[in-house]
């Protein structure tokens, strides 16, 4: 197997809206976290085949504060980019999400290393989502942003704004302005020269199915611009495709001057009625090259996206092995959670928080589900003395779909063990077994959407993921499925539960 080819994705499991840079012979990838903690993910690679997590830039209360925020709120869509010896990343933080509105505010954060420490943020606007940040040729810098309308006679998409930034004072200045104008929506904007021209790279059509990636250009920074009458990428025109939803992308170029696109798409599987995306949204790379006309176009031709990519000569950084509950594969819903993680490997105290339907605090800490064919087991000691009080292995989505493999207490039987489900249907409780005291080993089974929840030797429970995938129930859901450890207490939050031996296994 030639070990130049990159396989998509590059980095599976709920990791979408990409931004790619180079610095030096390192590359880095921010993606959205939308509720989760640490905001902003972070990958790096020297090769552009294998990225290695180094954990999330807003990693302090006083960066970021999600309580509150709505399911696939939060961080939407970071932008890196690095001059004058600073890594710079903007981002967008959403509150409000639902009917007309967007409550949100764009920020910037900045670093000499991209494993941090990052700075406090500093506030930009809040005229729309999906900012980024252009270092302009002659030294100066602008944002560019989604200006959202809010207005029933008006097209959300008012166009993608531009405004100056100044770092001496902290803030933006002038007034900002229209650049690009649509009749579709062009979401996760990048703005960038070449050869005399500026460049908008764009998301087109929504993050769903009809996702895609288009380029607008001009002679002039404040334009017009005009559009590329063809797609970079998408996969909108045939669901045969194993890639679906590819859009919002970002380019890279080597030392050797090869080019790329980072994006977002997804792996949907068979469901009952319609394609299931469980996994959520991912990250893949497309090679690209420049074509006589000054457009972008895929490398290899067509607009569909590739699940296997030339890549580049370039030695490859070595593998750091994940370390249960401690690594930074793994993060907390809304902020950091209240874990004792002593000093024995692979142990995790948990004390007992809201219920999984909370958008406050609730008690978990979770990792990406990144195969449809895998394993995940956990060894947890707990010893609940009231029905408010349980923990387990979660299965999670959102607050509006979950399966939770969860020990508890029943007046009659004592400690028990079960199944609760969530979708946006409601809630079940599937039938509770009798639990002998002392450490219980819970395991879950996945086979494409096919769950089996397992605790002990002798009880058995079986599931499925239609409703933990971003193609149900309300709109703009926009996760994945994570697999993780959760404590409540519903009473006095007073209860801990113990977890061991944690494993997660992939095909």
């Amino acid at each position: 197997m030639d070990d130049r080819v990159i396989h998509n994705p590059v980095i599976p499991g709920f990791h979408p809206d990409p931004s790619a840079i180079r610095v030096g012979s390192r590359y880095l990838i921010a993606t959205s976290t939308f509720e989760w903690f640490p905001g902003v993910a972070l990958h790096s690679s020297t090769d552009l085949r294998t990225w290695q997590a180094i954990g999330g830039a807003l990693d302090r209360p006083e960066q970021l504060d999600l309580r509150g925020v709505p399911d696939s709120g939060g961080i939407w869509a970071p932008t890196l980019s690095y001059h004058d010896g600073l890594y710079w990343l903007v981002f967008t933080v959403v509150r409000t999400m639902t009917g007309a509105y967007k409550d949100l505010d764009n920020h910037l954060v900045t670093a000499t290393d991209p494993a941090g420490p990052w700075s406090d943020p500093v506030y930009l606007n809040s005229s729309g989502f999906d900012p980024s940040l252009f270092h302009a040729s002659d030294g100066r810098r602008y944002l560019v942003n989604v200006n959202w309308d809010h207005r029933a006679d008006r097209f959300s998409f008012g166009g993608v704004l531009l405004q100056e930034y100044d770092h001496d004072r902290r803030g933006l200045v002038g007034e900002p302005e229209v650049i690009f104008a649509s009749d579709e929506l062009m979401e996760g904007s990048h703005l960038f020269e070449r050869d005399g021209w500026f460049y908008l790279i764009l998301a087109e059509g929504g993050t769903g199915f009809n996702h895609g990636i288009r380029l607008a250009r001009s002679r002039e920074l404040h334009g017009p611009y005009e559009t590329d009458p063809q797609p970079l990428l998408t996969s909108r025109d045939d669901p045969r495709l194993p890639i679906q939803k590819a859009g919002h992308g970002q380019l890279i170029t080597t030392p050797d001057g090869e080019h790329y696109i980072v994006h977002l798409g997804s792996r949907p599987v068979a469901g009952a009625t319609e394609p299931r995306s469980p996994l959520g949204r991912e990250t893949f790379l497309q090679r690209v090259r420049w074509d006589a006309d000054g457009w972008l176009r895929l490398a290899d031709g067509g607009h569909h996206p590739y699940v296997e990519v030339p890549g580049v000569e370039a030695p490859q950084e070595p593998a750091v092995p994940e370390e249960p509950f401690r690594g930074p594969e793994w993060v907390s819903l809304r902020g950091p959670v209240a874990a004792d993680l002593d000093s024995r490997p692979g142990w995790l105290r948990l004390r007992g928080g809201e219920s999984l339907d909370s958008r406050f605090q609730q008690s978990m800490l979770a990792r990406r589900l990144t195969s449809l064919h895998c394993t995940a087991e956990v060894t947890v000691e707990a010893d609940p003395r009231h029905f408010t009080e349980m923990a387990g292995l979660v299965v999670y989505y959102n607050t509006t779909g979950y399966h939770y493999l969860a020990v508890t207490h029943h007046e009659a039987l004592g400690r028990v063990v079960g199944v609760i489900s969530k979708s946006p249907a409601g809630i079940v409780e599937h039938r509770w077994h009798p639990a002998d005291p002392g450490p219980l080993r819970l395991r879950a089974e996945f086979d494409q959407l096919r769950l089996v929840l397992s605790a002990g030797d002798g009880h058995r429970w079986e599931a499925d993921l239609d409703a933990l995938s971003d193609e149900i129930g309300p709109p703009l859901r926009f996760t994945g499925t994570m697999i993780g450890v959760c404590v409540q207490d519903l009473a006095r939050r007073r209860f801990t539960a113990d977890f061991t031996h944690f494993e997660f296994r992939a095909e």
